[in-house]
Parts: structure tokens; sequence; C-alpha cells
């Protein structure tokens, strides 16, 4: 998400910048820690806002290392980490964080226009104190200038963004103890949006005045933005994910959980597979995302979505964008952040084309290496 610079009202003892906009000059590898894998995307920059990916890695993360976004075994995320790291084959070691939504809280406020930074800063401070739940010596708290309010030119949207600083201090100890340096934490909305916004030119005139579904489906949650011209105008996480094919594939096949996952992803499944299995949790998966949209016409004013954009994992299973499109009657994509960027020679074009949906949080996050102004 293209949005402006701003100071940090908050700094801790530790080496890290804990804002969730700011964006950092080079260079730094972007790093998505989910229940399932650590994703990492280093990119450079080929001029005129072009990028090119240079390396990325994919590692599996052990069972229950993470728990509900957060970390519950420091020392396998760690070494999840580390092998991430070593597969990506860089010196680089400068990384960004994000965290989930579910950990970050965020509010709009309307203050006057025209503020010094440090009076904007107090006021923030003072406003956020209504909204947030704890102790605001327990968070780390950043805000943002977003636009100026419609018919009151005196006045600014600002958005305040806040998490507890626990959360924040795992990831940056988890990538520590990797030998990894954290230098920015973000918010996986935010880090998914800035990806997102590569792929807009792919859309009829940009995806201007439309309302888009971007819907990421992990392991274990589904996670829904719905955006119009570059702001969310709804956020809902759903608990359906690629656990529950893996389950599938368990009961259908008397498989270990572990050999259902690896069978997933390497294809080597019986015949009856696509009809019996397959097929039947891509219409599930539909369903949940109709769902997902339907809460979001109940909880605004709006009663269209124009496109529905797929990512994660699951958004690689083929013919899954055919299947939500018919059941939805919407117009449906398969993300893809990196389709107009160069590849480095190491990079095999087909394996890119079907780990990317995958990528989008770890893609987002290397964009902050630059500066889009």
């Amino acid at each position: 998400m293209s949005i402006a610079a701003n100071k940090l009202m908050f700094k801790e003892n530790f080496d890290i910048n804990l804002d969730f906009f700011k964006i950092k000059p080079p260079s730094l590898i972007g790093v998505d820690i989910s229940s399932s894998s650590v994703k990492m995307v280093e990119l450079s920059q080929t001029g005129n806002q072009l990028y090119r990916i240079e390396r990325y890695a994919i590692e599996a993360m052990p069972a229950d290392a993470m728990q509900d976004g957060g970390i519950a075994d420091m020392e396998a995320v760690s070494e999840c980490l580390r092998r991430g790291w070593k597969r990506m084959r860089t010196r680089q070691k400068n990384v960004a964080l994000a965290l989930p939504a579910t950990d970050v809280i965020t509010k709009r406020i309307v203050v006057p226009a025209g503020q010094r930074e440090d009076d904007l800063a107090f006021q923030v401070e003072n406003e956020a104190s209504q909204y947030i739940p704890f102790p605001l010596d327990e968070v780390d708290l950043d805000f943002q200038v977003i636009k100026p309010v419609s018919d009151h030119p005196e006045e600014v949207e600002v958005l305040i963004a806040a998490s507890r600083k626990e959360k924040v201090e795992d990831r940056v100890a988890a990538a520590l103890m990797a030998d990894l340096k954290a230098v920015v934490m973000d918010a996986e909305p935010y880090a998914a949006q800035a990806a997102f916004e590569l792929m807009l030119r792919q859309l009829p005139e940009e995806g201007k005045d439309q309302v888009i579904a971007l819907v990421d489906i992990g392991a274990t949650t589904m996670k829904v933005n719905v955006l119009l011209n570059g702001e969310s105008l709804y956020t809902r996480d759903q608990p359906f994910g690629g656990n529950q094919l893996t389950q599938e594939i368990h009961n259908q096949f008397n498989l270990s959980l572990e050999e259902s996952e690896t069978a997933k992803r390497s294809g080597n499944l019986p015949e009856n597979y696509q009809a019996d299995v397959l097929q039947p949790f891509c219409e599930t998966l539909a369903i949940e995302v109709i769902r997902a949209i339907q809460f979001f016409y109940t909880s605004t004013q709006y009663t269209e979505v124009n496109y529905i954009v797929i990512a994660g994992g699951c958004a690689a299973i083929p013919g899954l964008d055919a299947v939500i499109s018919s059941r939805a009657q919407v117009s449906t994509l398969v993300v893809n952040p990196f389709a107009a960027m160069e590849q480095a020679s190491g990079i095999s074009q087909r394996q890119l084309n079907l780990d990317a949906p995958a990528l989008l949080i770890a893609c987002g996050l290397a964009l902050r290496s630059f500066d889009p102004s």
C-alpha cells in the first residue's frame, strides 16, 4: 500500500523500527511467518518502479510451532527461519516481518489539519488510549495521516495501528535466534495489499472504482480484505483453509497427516482424489468465499463485488478460480505479484507461477525496501 512515511511514536530497547507504515531504504528480505511455512522473498529494483525477483524460499513449518497466529515454539520457528535463509543463498540478513491482522488494532480518527508532528503525535496518543484495551506502555503504536476529510478541508483522517509489545518481540526474537535482523514490522493486510497493487494493471482501467475482494486462503485461515481504490472497506478472517484438504486426504486414503500433506503437495494420490476429495473441497471453499462476501454486504452499504482475487497456498489448486467464479458469479483471478517482474536466472518460471499466490505477503514485505515516491 502506497503510504507516505511517518515518524515513530515509540521506540524499544531492541534495534528495530516498529512502525506499520514507513517505507524503508534497501535492502531486506520479506519474511512471512505463517502456521504452515516460512516464505521469504528478495527483490531488487531495475528502475522506474520496475522490480526483479532475485530469490525466494518456502520452508515448511513444524506442526504446532505456530498457534492462532502467534509463536508457540520459538526454537522451531527460528530453526525454520534459519533453514529458509540458507536455501535463499543470500548474504542479506535484514528482514521485514509482519503481524497477523488479529494482533493489530486499527482505528481511524479525525483531527485538525496542519498540526506539527509532535502535537499530532500527542493527540493521537490521547485518542488511542480510548480505543486500545491495554495500557499504552504495553503496546507499540504508530499512526499515518491518510487524507483530508471530504467537505471539511480543515480536518484530516488519521489511521492508528497498535499491537501488544509481546507479539512484536516474539517475532523479533525468532529472527534474532536465526541470526537475522528485523528492521521493519508491518501488518499482514498492508503487506498483502502492497503486493496486490502490482497486478492492478491486469484489470480493466487498473481496477479503478471497482470493489475487489482479496481472499488469502492459508492453511488454517481464510483472510478477506475488500478494497476500493486502494482503501480497505472490510476485513474478515474465517477458520477455513488447506488443512481441511489435508484432513480429507488423511480420512479418505488412510495416510498420516504428514503423508497426506506431502501427497497433497506432490499430487501423488489415487485416481479418485480429484472427484472424491479435491472437487468437493473446492466447492466448500467457494461457499466459504461467498459467505464472507455476504458478511461484507450485510456489514456495509455495498451490494456488489466486481472481482475476487485469490491468494495463499490453496489458490494454486488448478481450477479453483473457475469454481469460485461459477459459484459466486463474480470474475475471479489468481494473484501473481511477480507477473510483470523480471526473474533471476536461477528461478524456474513454472515453479514461481505455482508458488506465487503463497508469496503475496512476503512479496509485499520485500517491497518495503523501496520508496515508491
